[in-house]
């Protein structure tokens, strides 16, 4: 559209003005004057930017009333005249609510009964947009301007201005505000038929773009206004007029940054900032989409997007229009990419180090190809090796000190640290990790005692670790949770170069195994203690897993690194279904399908190299099957002597699915209808279409040049599932 935004003279609070954009003011688009006026964004501290956004960018309410009356009464106008236009909608930044100060964007769309096809709209549409001018004009006081084909009415008022276009549409949804797939099949036949541009006909959508932005706070608007703001900063500087298809882009990666880090509402404005700018520097890899209005279910559709998704990046779908690619690289990315650089670089937005930034990835695992998924996680998934160093050496001072230190002047000895959790197992994500410091007290000499004095003790560890942190320059920072938990102690590691971390929770343990010696326990009576103690309460399963750290470790630890990263692949998708899921029942624990994926590969694969797309599969047809799921394994503990043998055969005659703790035959995490397995395997059905099951194409005899694709097989079929079932006369 040209720069035709970057002018326009102000009609004053009275409101309505024919004056056009060629008008005589100097405005620019970021304010009420030039943004050259105000601070350029790289000299603004990071912690002052939430009070200049308030102060220079957001728009005043009283003004935007008045601009509404204003619109509202340009609607009244053309609706209650003989005229064809039968409803409106409110769409461009003014639509979305991302007006900022000074002089911004909008749209009214006139949806008209004359258009009944999205063909006839194109066909017709510049004839009624001169009927619709020429109906404007007899009105006492808005006068509407035409600039190039564009229909403009400039509303303005006490220093904000709207420069309004106004576009007769055809109404695809009919006032329905959920739209059917035939909606968009015939939006994709009708594309074809008359050869429109992608996106061409994306403003019959208005109303969904309006709903799709409604939901989200208020505060995600004014990060968008601070990236907007940065936009024209750029546009000044490079002496240039960007598109508002690009600043639209912006507004949608903004929301998409927000969603994927699950912030809520009260989020820090400068680390949302700087995770824009970083989604920005890594814009030959956005792939970025939503599925609110459209999805993979219908075959037009599917394919459509399909397409979309395997186009050059970036990728940024307008979440209304499947066609339409927001983000398509016009040549600006690469000015984009290097102001952004600039931006997050500069000493007032990277005023600490590691500077935060939410962990979000530039595209999603659901439409990364199968022959990708490897470097899916090397570059997304797998922690940086010198932070695993750092977190290693870390937490070996921290257990030396436990263990040396910690009880020195009291009769309670630490007897063993014991790491465990994904660190430890080597099954770590680069982004929230979670790991296990298990310290064994002489104290503890049962069960029992580890129940009743935990919370004694974890708290005299905290005062301990607390006065240990003072004295202590690590090369990473140790941050001790400020919330008492009387079970656990939790603390943070944080990488002081990486915007990383992995969260710790120090367990006080009763030294239940003893020494093991060859992986074997000094003390067998353990597991016996363990069940006449779970038989005898109302204890829930697990609850002594800690005493069995060691045990848990070595089941995942000595297991090959490509299996690794397929329980590290499990785990992001898992992350996502809680994200997707978050507002509902309990999932199953993330530990549940960590067992099922060494199930899963030893029942099929049993390889040290395999394909990570069948073992994906694999888990997930595991997930859907989940009522047939009863999985164990005697590694530890088996059917030989009574009463482990009694206590196994009822463990494994639960309501399905049963997987059975390696480490301790109490912890059933499968744990029947206890958790929502039912809503994971949803989420694992649909996965089933995704791009990383689907195979490079290949030809079949007879198929006369079609090609076609085929999902990677299964390792374990669902029938197998359980096939380590004992009968209860089993020898």
């Amino acid at each position: 559209m040209g720069n035709w935004l970057a002018g326009g003279s102000s009609a004053g609070p009275s409101g309505g003005s024919s004056a056009g954009p060629s008008g005589g003011s100097s405005a620019g688009p970021s304010g009420g004057s030039s943004s050259a006026e105000l601070p350029d964004l790289t000299s603004v501290p990071a912690d002052k930017l939430e009070e200049f956004i308030q102060a220079n960018l957001k728009p005043n309410e009283e003004c935007l009333k008045l601009i509404d009356q204003d619109v509202d009464a340009i609607s009244d106008f053309l609706l209650s005249r003989e005229s064809p236009v039968v409803r409106v909608a409110k769409g461009g930044s003014y639509g979305r609510e991302t007006v900022l100060r000074g002089c911004s964007d909008g749209i009214l769309v006139l949806f008209v009964d004359q258009f009944h096809t999205f063909q006839e709209q194109k066909e017709n549409q510049s004839e009624l947009l001169s009927l619709i001018e020429q109906w404007l004009k007899t009105h006492e006081k808005y006068k509407p301007a035409k600039f190039g084909g564009i229909l403009v009415v400039l509303l303005s008022t006490q220093g904000q201005r709207i420069l309004l276009q106004l576009l007769p549409a055809f109404d695809p949804l009919c006032f329905s505000q959920n739209p059917s797939s035939k909606v968009y099949r015939d939006l994709k036949r009708s594309m074809d038929r008359v050869r429109a541009a992608p996106g061409e006909f994306a403003v019959c959508f208005t109303t969904l773009q309006q709903q799709f932005f409604k939901k989200y706070p208020r505060r995600v608007k004014d990060l968008i206004l601070l990236v907007k703001h940065w936009y024209h900063q750029c546009e000044e500087k490079w002496m240039t007029s960007l598109s508002l298809q690009l600043l639209y882009a912006l507004e949608l990666l903004t929301v998409y940054a927000w969603e994927q880090s699950c912030q809520g509402e009260n989020f820090d404005i400068a680390e949302g900032a700087r995770t824009v700018l970083g989604l920005i520097r890594q814009s030959s890899q956005l792939c970025v989409y939503w599925i609110d209005n459209y999805n993979f279910e219908d075959e037009t559709v599917r394919n459509t997007l399909l397409c979309q998704l395997r186009s050059q990046r970036p990728v940024i779908l307008d979440p209304t229009d499947p066609t339409n690619n927001v983000g398509k690289d016009d040549g600006s990315w690469q000015m984009l990419t290097e102001a952004a650089q600039a931006w997050l670089y500069s000493p007032s937005l990277n005023n600490v180090s590691p500077a935060p930034h939410w962990n979000v990835l530039p595209t999603s695992l659901f439409i990364t190809p199968s022959h990708l998924l490897n470097k899916f996680i090397e570059h997304f998934l797998q922690p940086d090796k010198d932070f695993l160093d750092q977190i290693k050496r870390a937490v070996h001072t921290i257990c030396k000190f436990l263990k040396e230190n910690c009880f020195q002047d009291q009769s309670t000895k630490v007897l063993k640290t014991v790491k465990g959790g994904s660190t430890a197992k080597g099954t770590a994500l680069k982004s929230g990790s979670d790991a296990d410091i298990v310290v064994f007290l002489s104290s503890l000499k049962s069960y029992d005692s580890q129940q009743n004095e935990r919370s004694m003790l974890v708290r005299e560890i905290h005062r301990q670790l607390e006065d240990f942190q003072k004295t202590q320059e690590l090369e990473v920072k140790f941050e001790i949770s400020k919330w008492e938990f009387p079970r656990v102690l939790s603390f943070t590691l944080k990488s002081r170069s990486l915007n990383e971390s992995v969260d710790f929770d120090v367990l006080p343990a009763y030294d239940a195994l003893g020494q093991l010696r060859s992986g074997f326990p000094s003390r067998p009576e353990a597991y016996k203690e363990l069940i006449e103690l779970y038989k005898s309460s109302n204890l829930r399963g697990g609850e002594f897993s800690p005493c069995f750290t060691e045990l848990q470790r070595n089941f995942i630890e000595p297991r090959p690194t490509k299996l690794k990263s397929l329980i590290r692949l499990i785990k992001h998708w898992y992350k996502q279904c809680q994200r997707k899921k978050r507002s509902k029942a309990s999932l199953p624990p993330k530990y549940a399908l960590e067992l099922l994926t060494v199930y899963a590969w030893e029942q099929g694969s049993g390889m040290d190299e395999f394909d990570i797309a069948e073992g994906f599969r694999t888990v997930l047809d595991l997930v859907i099957n989940y009522q047939q799921l009863c999985i164990f394994w005697t590694v530890n503990y088996n059917f030989e002597n009574e009463p482990m043998r009694s206590f196994l055969l009822t463990q494994i005659r639960k309501t399905r699915p049963v997987i059975l703790d390696p480490a301790d035959p109490t912890g059933d995490v499968g744990g029947g209808d206890r958790w929502c397995w039912h809503l994971l395997a949803e989420e694992a059905k649909e996965w089933l279409s995704s791009l990383c099951f689907e195979l490079p194409k290949m030809q079949t005899p007879g198929s006369c040049g079609a090609q076609m694709y085929r999902p990677p097989p299964l390792w374990v079929e669902c029938s197998q599932v359980g096939i380590q079932f004992w009968d209860e006369n089993a020898k």
